[in-house]
């Protein structure tokens, strides 16, 4: 019986390579795939159009990813849940025009900034009430949940009076109708509304100046190092600015 029960365990530890060699890797493995997370409702950077993903953001993570050689697989959830899906090792990297902050840089990593914005407030185009950010003060803003605007309003303008809202497109929505004064957002969604659907106008004096970055996970710094070197690649080869031309010529 003993010679038996030897011989079973043997043919088993035999199968063993075999078995690992079919079984497949877990997503987190899988070292050409690159889990990408963003708010695709952010045009020109990130949108849904036809179904289908697009903006300057989707486009140039694209590229990126061909260039590191490696697969996207996209996910979208609302803005706030980006950053804290990183931390809790459910994707790679969150590219969602996120600003870097000293703030964020605590539990996340960012690769070279990809392009420049900032804050702007926008109004109904005939408010002759609201000419300069500091007409703010004792204004209805609104702001969408996670964002910079939330934080920098409640430093900088503390007489405001904030509705949040969890989508971009709300806060537009809520002062074409007279529910709030003014919306803060970033200067490509702000002049991306005006120009498409009007209503609306962007106050000339920007909020702040800021910079995007794609937020990566700071296990994993190969992938930062790698999307910077893949980043200077399209900026060398023409391919970043074609792609900067196509979303933001007028």
């Amino acid at each position: 019986m003993k010679a038996l029960r030897r011989r079973v365990l043997q043919a088993a530890l035999a199968l063993c390579p075999v078995l690992w060699a079919a079984a497949p890797l877990p997503a987190h493995a899988q070292q050409d795939v690159l889990r990408v997370v963003t708010d695709a409702t952010f045009p020109p950077m990130e949108y849904v159009e036809n179904g289908k993903l697009t903006g300057f953001d989707i486009e140039l993570v694209e590229a990126l990813a061909k260039a590191m050689g490696k697969k996207v697989e996209w996910t979208q959830i609302d803005f706030k849940g980006l950053i804290p899906g990183l931390v809790a090792r459910r994707y790679d990297m969150a590219v969602s025009a996120i600003y870097i902050t000293d703030e964020r840089r605590k539990v996340v990593d960012f690769g070279d900034s990809y392009y420049a914005g900032g804050l702007v407030a926008m109004v109904k185009a005939d408010n002759t009430a609201i000419k300069t950010p500091k007409d703010l003060n004792g204004k209805q803003v609104t702001v969408q949940v996670g964002t910079k605007s939330v934080s920098f309003l409640k430093e900088h303008f503390p007489d405001v009076k904030l509705v949040e809202v969890e989508k971009n497109d709300q806060m537009f929505n809520l002062v074409a109708i007279g529910r709030a004064d003014a919306a803060v957002t970033g200067l490509p969604a702000a002049y991306q509304y005006v120009r498409t659907r009007g209503g609306l106008r962007v106050l000339p004096e920007q909020l702040t100046t800021e910079a995007y970055g794609m937020a990566v996970r700071k296990d994993l710094p190969e992938v930062t190092a790698s999307l910077n070197k893949a980043l200077a690649q399209l900026k060398a080869d023409g391919t970043y600015d074609a792609i900067v031309k196509k979303w933001f010529s007028n």
